[in-house]
């Protein structure tokens, strides 16, 4: 996209440039015999001005779709689009994502004023020549094909809202009925609308639920306009938590208060759905980065459990035909039952990698760390949870919590800092060695990578797994998100 702004950008400087810069003033310098002889009649007696071909339709148009653009561009920029601009009041309406989305929305008038303009074209007068409109069609009918596509598709996808619940560090869980008609893969995501905050805009979230779940469900983060308004909106209908039970807001269907109308767009392709066909995976994720891949997570652990049970099944049945074959003499040639084929799981490992600056982050993500190290008996799933705020182990300065946390780990069997099975680790992990000793443990393995977060990590891990396929034979295939 930035590709695009810049593209855009060099293109109308070089347009507008050569017009104002080149073009008028030649015209307007012009003598008057040549003037007569080539440009009377296009431009008209008397000779225009400076001023009069800026003030002429076409140079009117092209102002304005110069000033919507920069507009357009400016607001986009990270500074603005992220609130790192703090403006007083009440300018600080421009700055946001809500800004950026609705000043993007001015390419609507930049297409109705570039037809126009084109309309204009100097020195053409036949009305086939005149190609901007050709142009414009494509994308127009495309960008209003999405429109009305997910306008029906948001519309059959209705859902109801099951329960709500607000974590520590400002995340929002959503979860929601699964039309029967919403089929997706792990590591997919959809557009999420609110009506109540804004009937216009569609965000688009990862889908945390697994695809065997009957229910869908995201976590949103805090981070900008819409999503502030939506946790502000969630947090009114939310009840206080009871004595006894954690400091989390909560809202099911019984809750007194009406919860608020949603609706959803999707399934959508994304890099981490493809997680089934390597050998081995790894998966980073920093911070609200992690949701992509608790829906994998939950999906490989619902895998391994319909494994055992048909392994379980598959035994039983193979049993009772032993014996059923022992006790028929009958033929000399025993019937054997033919033993369903076992259905087997192309993952093999998993290396899950967390990464957060919050202790509060890891509230959201508790149950399902808790509920894959009870449930994978077989070690498929190993967990590392990293909370940067914490320097590493081996500092004095985080000696005496990493004693304590060794000590409750060893006696309960619970990590005192995310309050889960998963022991937490401190400081940001060595990328080297984590690839390093995977690439020793599982030679010749074909190992997925998939990183949701940041874009500075992806660079290193992308160099990393690029320079380990250099050296062995184990392979590493990097896909990145970025949020």
């Amino acid at each position: 996209m930035q590709t695009i702004a810049a593209a855009i950008s060099i293109g109308v400087i070089l347009h507008v440039g050569n017009h104002l810069a080149c073009d008028f003033p030649r015209l307007i310098s012009s003598s008057n015999d040549k003037y007569k002889k080539l440009l009377k009649n296009d431009f008209g007696s008397p000779k225009p001005t400076y001023i009069d071909l800026v003030k002429g339709p076409e140079g009117v148009t092209g102002v304005l779709m110069v000033i919507f653009m920069a507009i357009a561009f400016t607001l986009a920029t990270r500074w603005f689009r992220r609130n790192l601009i703090k403006l007083p009041k009440p300018f600080d309406r421009i700055t946001g994502f809500n800004a950026f989305w609705y000043s993007h929305h001015l390419f609507v008038i930049v297409y109705v004023l570039l037809i126009i303009h084109g309309e204009f074209l100097y020195l053409v007068h036949i009305w086939y020549r005149r190609t901007t409109w050709m142009y414009l069609a494509v994308p127009v009918l495309l960008y209003a094909g999405e429109r009305i596509l997910r306008f029906f598709r948001s519309g059959f996808s209705t859902v109801r809202l099951l329960k709500v619940a607000i974590y520590p560090g400002g995340v929002l869980t959503l979860q929601m009925s699964k039309p029967p008609q919403f089929r997706y893969k792990s590591g997919q995501y959809m557009f999420v609308q609110c009506p109540a905050v804004s009937p216009f805009e569609w965000h688009p979230f990862s889908i945390t639920s697994a695809p065997g779940d009957d229910y869908l469900s995201v976590h949103i983060r805090q981070l900008g306009d819409w999503t502030q308004a939506l946790k502000r909106l969630f947090s009114e209908v939310c009840e206080p938590p009871v004595a006894g039970k954690s400091g989390l807001l909560r809202a099911d269907e019984a809750t007194k208060k009406s919860l608020p109308k949603l609706l959803i767009d999707g399934p959508y392709g994304a890099p981490a759905q493809d997680y089934s066909k390597y050998d081995v995976l790894l998966l980073v994720g920093l911070g609200i980065g992690a949701t992509p891949f608790i829906s994998i997570l939950k999906d490989l652990l619902n895998n391994i459990v319909k494994m055992e049970e048909q392994a379980d099944s598959v035994s039983d049945a193979s049993k009772a035909a032993d014996v059923s074959v022992a006790s028929s003499n009958e033929s000399t040639t025993p019937n054997r039952v033919p033993s369903k084929r076992k259905k087997t799981l192309k993952t093999t490992n998993a290396y899950f990698y967390w990464v957060t600056r919050e202790q509060g982050s890891f509230d959201w993500f508790k149950g399902v760390m808790n509920e894959v190290a009870e449930l994978d008996q077989r070690g498929v799933i190993e967990m590392h949870n990293y909370l940067t705020s914490v320097y590493e182990e081996g500092d004095a300065r985080s000696a005496l919590i990493t004693m304590v946390q060794a000590l409750n780990h060893a006696k309960n069997g619970v990590d005192i800092v995310s309050g889960t099975r998963v022991r937490t680790h401190f400081a940001r992990p060595k990328w080297k060695n984590v690839l390093s000793k995977l690439s020793s443990k599982h030679c010749n393995a074909r190992i997925g990578v998939f990183y949701c977060g940041a874009p500075v990590l992806a660079k290193e891990l992308s160099k990393l797994c690029y320079e380990l396929n250099q050296k062995g034979s184990t392979k590493f295939e990097f896909h990145k998100e970025h949020f």
